[in-house]
């Protein structure tokens, strides 16, 4: 067994050194060059060990690899620049048994390896199988110099063979480390044919793609160079004149755009890629159109805004009838834009029925302000890349329909309308709600990000106006960017206006009988509106409208002498047959148990029968009519409350034991839900009970509590309209709605009575007809009552209502 030996250390980075191989090495570390000192000064061997961390600027006995190899120096050089070239010749690999602490430099004590073994059968056929990978990578790698080849050739010894080829092949510094550390033969030869294996791969790999690679290329220099004489060629004939340069006029127009300094370092970086990709490439196609994209947009292109108030009331009272808050915000708009340099585009939100006018007052408030107008329909949008965009690493990717818009009205502050804002849906795509909130509010827009630009875009500018039928259909988040304004519908005072003013003028425009001498007069366009539609807006009328235009159409062109047209309620009964709807839907009679209720509908309002009668039974309650939890649980207070007030109003105590109560609102087809209908269904109950007649010409709307309190409810301006236009006379509404009132115009108020009331007895003594000798509330039986006034004064009504 060799005897063990102390050797200075050469601590190496990044290098394998392997025996029988001769190698250059520049040493500048201090500790190295006076290793290779001492070295020199002895038996100019030392022992070349590399380190465990390439980094590690002055290694520990723990950074150094235990197995190396002994090394010859051959020649020592030192440099002026401090540092000392060494060529060092491999001898045999090594072990470190033990450090010896030196000042300047490591000594180690090495046990040499390498023990010199005669070859069995098995590493003589991995040697045979090594010179034949060998010989197999040489004909495929020419770079492979010959004598090398030779000088392999020439070697038998087995672990110098395989020491050599390890030396030469460039594999990775840990596979170089695995086969010096790796002692027995057979092992050490098996991992060198399979890493030489793997090295013939890659190297054939290689050179697949690169003749892929230039294969490609060539196609593309010949396309390049077949267009360019095509060009010449056309040139010389004079066909057609030589355009300037694609990337010329590229950069022309990069250089005339004005445009935020974050886009314009962005398409500048672009068009530089753009320049160094060929022209025929995909992704030079993608790029350009980014680019296009970027330089296409409105950045800072602006049309002046009008600030004549007055000028801007004319053309909103000329395009729309009524109308008055939405007007009165638009104006408030102007002033405020008049005295402040910048403002921030407002973001208005139109709540109402269709038909109502809503889409059309936002292109007034485009012609009324200066702007130009664009529309987007967010109805079924259900994908988040429809607002924000698609990200570039899709195919087919685009901007937003925001982005998309702006562009093509060309300017950077139009009056944009979002239509159907409350129809917005969401799936595994995102939610475009959310992604409209960026749009949508004034802190943010002023930076939007779309995906497909990925630069901030100023969006604060816009005059943004929203859409909906409905506000519960619009998300919380969104409703709370917005300015909501409620646009109820019309009474027929103002549809006829509209009809005289503005829909019949259209259409007579639209179906060729403008100059024709086509008159309608006031009967008719009444008679159209009371009886022909009943609607919250005015589409309807329009299509009757058009209906009636059209037919009128027919009959001039039957015959052309026809000179003047007068469209009475006679002829609006043979053109557009009997009418559809009765005027109003107030009964002939006063019926007992009938009430005539008011309820909020995604249309308006609409008027809401409620009937009960009482059934010899056994105390059953059947509610019917289609209706929610909410209308059921109100019916069941409303009994509630009558048996808590039998005495008081005459009615059998044990009424709900011998008796069926049966409460049914007519349209069983359509589902109807909601809390005012408490009063209604109270009143028709003790309608029913009582025997006493409810007013025809009398509705109401109004929870009810146990106790009879009357609380308040929502969509007072519709279920007045509604009541109005179904020729009511009498409204009974709870007493905190009457703040409600100041909406609703005033010539609707002057033709309608409207009571305000607390308690449900006061609805009672409104609605049902009483008789002098039979009075609804009994007297004599008040001293029972917890409403009993105080002192034992005789009771008024006022004390008996009002406790």
């Amino acid at each position: 067994m060799p005897e063990n030996i102390l050797l200075p250390l050469l601590p190496l980075r990044d290098i394998i050194i392997f025996p029988h191989m001769v190698a250059p090495l520049f040493v500048g570390r201090s500790k190295s060059v006076k290793a290779l000192t001492d070295a020199m000064n002895a038996e100019k061997r030392v022992f070349l060990a590399t380190q465990n961390r390439e980094g590690q600027d002055n290694p520990q006995i723990h950074d150094i690899g235990q197995i190396g190899t002994v090394g010859k120096v051959l020649q020592l050089l030192r440099l002026p620049d401090g540092t000392v070239k060494a060529l060092i010749e491999g001898k045999q690999r090594g072990i470190i048994r033990r450090f010896v602490q030196d000042v300047d430099f490591f000594m180690v004590e090495i046990e040499p390896l390498d023990p010199v073994v005669a070859p069995d059968k098995e590493a003589m056929a991995l040697g045979r199988a090594i010179m034949s990978a060998f010989e197999e990578y040489t004909a495929i790698n020419k770079n492979v110099p010959k004598d090398f080849v030779t000088t392999v050739g020439g070697i038998s010894d087995l672990s110098q063979l395989g020491d050599t080829l390890a030396a030469h092949f460039a594999f990775k510094t840990d596979d170089k480390r695995r086969l010096l550390e790796t002692a027995d033969l057979n092992e050490r030869l098996t991992l060198l044919l399979s890493l030489i294996r793997t090295e013939i791969d890659i190297f054939q790999l290689d050179q697949k793609i690169k003749v892929r690679v230039k294969e490609q290329m060539e196609k593309t220099q010949k396309s390049y160079y077949l267009n360019e004489q095509i060009r010449a060629i056309k040139k010389e004939m004079g066909v057609e004149e030589d355009p300037m340069d694609d990337m010329q006029e590229l950069e022309e127009q990069i250089r005339n755009k004005k445009m935020s300094r974050e886009a314009t370092e962005k398409v500048e970086h672009e068009l530089k890629k753009l320049k160094m990709m060929s022209p025929m490439s995909a992704e030079a196609t993608v790029v350009r159109n980014y680019i296009d994209w970027l330089i296409s947009l409105p950045w800072y292109e602006r049309v002046e805004v009008l600030h004549d108030i007055e000028e801007a009331e004319r053309i909103l009272d000329e395009d729309h009838f009524g109308l008055e808050k939405p007007k009165e915000r638009i104006v408030e708009y102007l002033a405020v834009q008049a005295l402040v340099e910048k403002v921030k585009g407002p973001i208005l939100c139109f709540v109402g029925p269709p038909g109502v006018g809503k889409t059309s007052l936002a292109k007034s408030i485009a012609r009324a302000t200066g702007r130009k107008f664009v529309r987007l329909s967010l109805g079924g949008v259900r994908d988040e890349a429809e607002i924000r965009g698609h990200r570039r690493t899709y195919i087919g990717a685009m901007p937003g329909k925001i982005i998309q818009s702006l562009r093509k009205v060309g300017v950077n502050n139009p009056v944009f309308c979002l239509d159907e804002v409350d129809k917005m849906s969401m799936d595994f795509r995102g939610d475009p709600s959310a992604a409209l909130l960026e749009v949508l509010d004034p802190e943010q827009n002023a930076s939007f990000n779309d995906h497909y630009l990925d630069v901030d875009y100023d969006l604060s500018d816009i005059l943004f106006v929203t859409t909906a039928n409905t506000l519960p259909e619009i998300p919380l988040p969104l409703q709370d960017r917005m300015e909501i304004i409620r646009i109820a519908g019309y009474t027929e005072h103002e549809k006829f206006h509209i009809a005289r003013d503005f829909l019949i003028t259209k259409q007579l425009r639209l179906n060729g009988l403008e100059g024709k001498n086509v008159q309608f007069t006031r009967e008719a366009i009444l008679l159209i509106i009371q009886r022909y539609t009943r609607e919250a807006g005015v589409r309807n009328l329009e299509r009757e409208i058009a209906s009636i235009c059209r037919k009128i159409a027919r009959e001039i062109v039957k015959s052309p002498e026809t000179a003047e047209v007068s469209v009475t309620p006679e002829m609006v009964q043979k053109l557009l047959g009997p009418p559809q709807y009765r005027h109003g839907q107030v009964e002939d009679l006063d019926q007992i148990g009938m009430v005539t209720g008011l309820a909020w509908t995604q249309v308006g309002g609409e008027l809401l029968t409620i009937e009960t009668l009482i059934l010899p039974g056994k105390g059953d309650h059947i509610v019917t009519g289609k209706l929610g939890d909410v209308m059921k649980e109100s019916a069941q207070a409303a009994i509630s409350y009558v048996r808590s007030r039998t005495d008081q109003l005459g009615i059998a105590a044990d009424f709900h034991q011998t008796s069926d109560i049966h409460i049914h609102i007519p349209e069983g087809a359509i589902p109807k839900d909601g809390p005012s209908a408490g009063i209604s269904m109270c009143t028709s109950l003790v309608s029913a009970l009582t025997r006493k007649p409810v007013y025809r010409n009398l509705a109401m709307t109004g929870e009810i509590t146990l106790r009879g309190r009357v609380l308040p409810i929502g969509g007072v301006k519709e279920k007045i309209l509604a009541a109005n236009r179904g020729g009511i006379r009498k409204v009974l509404m709870p007493v905190e709605n009457e703040k409600d009132l100041k909406d609703i115009p005033d010539y609707v108020l002057q033709e309608m009575e409207i009571v305000f009331v607390e308690h449900m007895d006061e609805v009672l003594s409104h609605a049902l007809i009483q008789d002098e000798r039979t009075p609804l509330f009994r007297t004599d039986d008040i001293a029972l009552s917890p409403m009993n006034p105080p002192d034992g004064a005789t009771p008024g009504l006022d004390a008996i209502l009002r406790p």
